[in-house]
């Protein structure tokens, strides 16, 4: 925590029922502590205030129509931290916007901080690209010339930054969520899982998370062909039941719970067993009592991660083949950028099924050493925020 109070305004993509994305925000909260009052966006402040609970001062602004407020604000504030998530990135034609819209919004936001309020500014544990063309990467740069401070989630984002051309110091360390200890994510339910988590017969609880949102949307339908078939072969060699972890279930056509009840129906010899998820609590108990988690998710298989379930990463963007390469599961990786065959997923599947003992040791000496990056940079980010105006 810091020493005296800060007047902080936290930008990030909130109130889009993501849990992910909450997750997020409750961690940051959680490392700068309730001394500090914030101001932060979201789309729905309801939803958010709920989510996050009354534990912290928090003001919430209008995402989409409170920008004016959001430039009050910053007139006040101490920092403005920009906090976690894929914030420099080109969008893909399937969200239907320009492919700068992002870009341009940050950038003017950070330049009328940095020149008209003169806010001290951080991008901390944020993610770097997709960015694929020369406007993207220049756009990106202006917008990293403005910010103090810079701190990257995993070493792809950091080249990229390299390749951008920034010229101070990138922190290079993991996503924040990677700070979080298993009790907290839980809820307080730590001493419970132990035991919860496996059952006395052989059957392999397997979770399951899914979205919609790949880089090759053309592909989807064979995917989903092929993990079903994938997954009907491994329950021919054992008893599974799939745990359905829907990360976003409104808010979106297509949202995860849709999206795995529709897969349900492709594999109706396996039980699968669909879950409320309301915050990242929910969605820790239900991991905590599965062997494997299945995920396309980023912050389903952080979760996993910490928790020391075995992952196997459905890598559909950069993001998490990043994660993939960080916690050295490459090739237990199901790389979704081209068609997908059914064998693909049963080598990756076979792989960390195999010997889950095996897969939990590897699990745990990397995600160790990817808590301690994001430590760290909490670490440098406090003193910063010590200093800031």
């Amino acid at each position: 925590m810091t020493k005296n109070p800060r007047r902080i305004v936290v930008l990030g993509t909130h109130g889009q029922y993501n849990i992910g994305d909450e997750l997020l925000l409750a961690t940051f909260l959680k490392q700068f502590g309730d001394a500090n009052s914030y101001v932060v966006n979201t789309y729905d402040a309801d939803d958010t205030a709920a989510r996050i609970g009354d534990e912290y001062s928090v003001r919430m602004i209008d995402t989409a129509g409170g920008r004016l407020q959001l430039l009050r604000y910053l007139r006040g504030a101490d920092a403005l931290v920009f906090a976690g998530g894929s914030i420099l990135k080109e969008l893909s034609a399937a969200t239907g916007r320009n492919r700068y819209s992002t870009l341009l919004m940050i950038l003017g936001v950070v330049t009328f901080a940095r020149w008209i309020t003169r806010t001290p500014m951080a991008m901390l544990n944020i993610g770097v690209g997709p960015i694929r063309t020369r406007v993207g990467r220049r756009l990106a740069g202006l917008i990293l010339a403005q910010v103090e401070l810079v701190a990257v989630r995993d070493e792809t984002s950091a080249a990229l930054c390299a390749r951008i051309g920034v010229r101070r110091p990138v922190i290079s360390g993991a996503d924040a969520v990677f700070s979080a200890d298993p009790e907290w994510l839980l809820g307080g339910a730590a001493s419970a899982r132990a035991d919860s988590r496996r059952a006395a017969d052989s059957t392999l609880r397997v979770g399951l998370s899914l979205n919609h949102d790949i880089d090759a949307p053309e592909i989807w339908e064979h995917f989903l062909a092929s993990l079903a078939t994938a997954l009907d072969g491994l329950a021919d060699a054992r008893p599974i039941e799939i745990h359905a972890l829907p990360m976003q279930s409104r808010g979106k056509e297509h949202d995860d719970a849709s999206v795995l009840r529709s897969f349900a129906e492709r594999v109706p010899g396996i039980t699968v067993i669909h879950h409320e998820l309301n915050d990242h609590h929910d969605v820790a108990n239900v991991i905590s009592r599965c062997d494997v988690v299945v995920a396309e998710r980023l912050h389903a298989l952080i979760t996993s991660a910490v928790l020391g379930v075995p992952i196997v990463p459905l890598a559909y963007d950069v993001k998490v083949r990043a994660l993939a390469t960080a916690l050295g599961l490459d090739s237990a990786t199901v790389d979704m950028a081209s068609r997908v065959e059914p064998e693909h997923i049963s080598a990756a599947l076979a792989e960390v099924v195999g010997d889950l003992d095996a897969s939990r040791r590897a699990l745990a000496g990397n995600t160790q050493r990817l808590a301690a990056q994001a430590n760290s940079g909490f670490d440098s980010a406090r003193a910063w925020l010590a200093g800031a105006r």
